[in-house]
């Protein structure tokens, strides 16, 4: 009786550490700038919605597998990478980022494939 219930409490203990690294990973994933970034939190939440509004634009424009473009911004300087399916989808959706209020330069590191 005993053992069983030291290898169940291994087995929690063994299971939580695993929740715990999950948790740990997914909030580095989505704060992890915030505690090792020089910006302001003004300035990360300005990022933040220039981002969500590039992305957003991209979702909206016909012809554009937005889902394959990734944005991120920082400092007002926004970076696309992922895939297109022709030139002129890389050229417009470099076009839609840069009309985007708050936007300093656009990189387009996008691949047409």
């Amino acid at each position: 009786m005993k053992r069983a219930l030291a290898i169940g409490m291994l087995l929690a203990c063994s299971s939580l550490c695993g929740c715990v690294a999950a948790v740990v990973g997914g909030a580095a994933a989505g704060g992890y700038y915030v505690g090792k970034d020089d910006r302001s939190a003004e300035r990360i939440a300005q990022d933040a919605a220039i981002t969500a509004d590039v992305k957003a634009r991209l979702i909206a424009e016909p012809g554009i597998r937005s889902l394959s473009i990734n944005v991120d911004t920082h400092n007002g300087n926004v970076t696309l990478k992922g895939d297109v399916q022709a030139a002129a989808q890389r050229s417009t959706a470099g076009g839609i980022a840069a009309k985007v209020k708050g936007v300093k330069s656009v990189r387009n590191d996008l691949t047409v494939k």
